[in-house]
């Protein structure tokens, strides 16, 4: 009687057990696990992170960080971290969390333009993926990849075509790099280069151009007339005498931004000064936009060789066929400027 009574306990300590031990796996992997009160809640994990780094960053966000680190450890994530941005959704429990850690790494968008040197570049995709600025530039100047991509220095900032592109948070430098390599090889399609072809303009050339275009006016309607009056004088073998070539010239040799081009900076001696040396210069003074890429490839065909500011439709230019027509609207334009003054 004794012995059954005994196994009737055991018996029924052993269900309590079971029980509670059911009731602790339940919780621990699906009752809602999380302590924020916004929709959703991201992580960053960087490459190298270790488990216990992404449970510093993530205790926070936790209502039980005990039961979170069992589940790590039985569905072995622990010793499996993945690198990346993750969301996490108000209401997850553990199991859904440690799912969404191990396969829903989110793509970011990297946006970037008008960006003036690979120092620039660097620093403006650091803010938008892992990489940092250090290992990004020594990647964009490493001298193999420029030499077997058919760059240079003075070009390779024309192999990043200014754009929005899909990545994820954790991509490398060289990653990134490689990536934009393709990007411009897809940009540059058979009919972008067969105009370039046409207008006699190697690609670099095309976007060294295209940069110029892009200083000289904001007005994307009016980019391919500004590009027609320096494919006329590229014909004609005539100086290109861009400003903002001059100005590029003096930042690059000493560091100043210029306000204003003064005639004796007219006589820096730098290859970028289109008023000492014909031809588009070596390399682009800032990155171009699409469109004035495009409208270099698309100029208009018309006879103008100067341009000024145009003092009735601000922000757009007048053009001249001669130096004479030229020089008036030059006159008429200083005037206007020294009544404002």
């Amino acid at each position: 009687m004794y012995i059954k009574k005994l196994l009737v306990v055991i018996a029924l300590s052993g269900l309590v057990g079971c029980a509670f031990f059911a009731y602790y796996v339940y919780n621990a992997i699906f009752i809602p696990n999380t302590a924020f009160e916004n929709e959703k809640a991201t992580l960053f994990i960087a490459s190298d992170a270790s488990f216990n780094e992404v449970l510093e960053d993530i205790t926070p966000l936790l209502k039980d960080v005990e039961t979170f680190v069992a589940v790590a450890n039985k569905k072995k994530y622990s010793v499996n971290v993945k690198p990346g941005k993750y969301e996490i959704i108000k209401g997850m429990n553990n199991n859904d969390i440690i799912n969404s850690l191990r396969v829903n790494n989110i793509p970011v968008r990297v946006s970037f333009n008008n960006q003036e040197s690979l120092e620039s570049l660097a620093s403006r995709i650091s803010t938008q993926i892992e990489a940092d600025s250090i290992s990004l530039l020594h990647a964009f100047k490493e001298n193999n990849f420029l030499t077997t991509s058919k760059f240079t220095n003075n070009t390779a900032l024309g192999m990043y075509v200014a754009n929005s592109y899909e990545f994820f948070w954790n991509t490398s430098a060289d990653e990134f790099r490689g990536r934009m390599l393709k990007e411009y090889n897809r940009f540059w399609s058979s009919n972008r280069l067969a105009k370039a072809k046409k207008i006699g303009l190697t690609q670099n050339e095309v976007i060294s151009l295209a940069a110029i275009v892009q200083k000289e006016t904001v007005k994307i309607d009016e980019r391919p007339r500004v590009a027609g009056v320096y494919m006329n004088r590229v014909k004609k073998g005539m100086l290109l005498q861009a400003d903002p070539t001059v100005v590029y010239a003096v930042k690059k040799a000493t560091g100043v931004q210029l306000r204003r081009v003064l005639y004796e900076h007219l006589k820096i001696n730098s290859k970028y000064n289109t008023y000492l040396y014909a031809g588009v210069p070596p390399g682009p003074i800032t990155m171009p936009d699409v469109s004035a890429i495009d409208a270099v490839l698309n100029y208009e065909n018309h006879q103008y060789f100067y341009f000024v500011a145009n003092i009735k439709k601000m922000g757009y230019h007048q053009f001249a066929k001669t130096l004479a027509q030229h020089n008036r609207n030059a006159v008429a334009y200083r005037k206007w400027v020294s009544k404002r003054h």
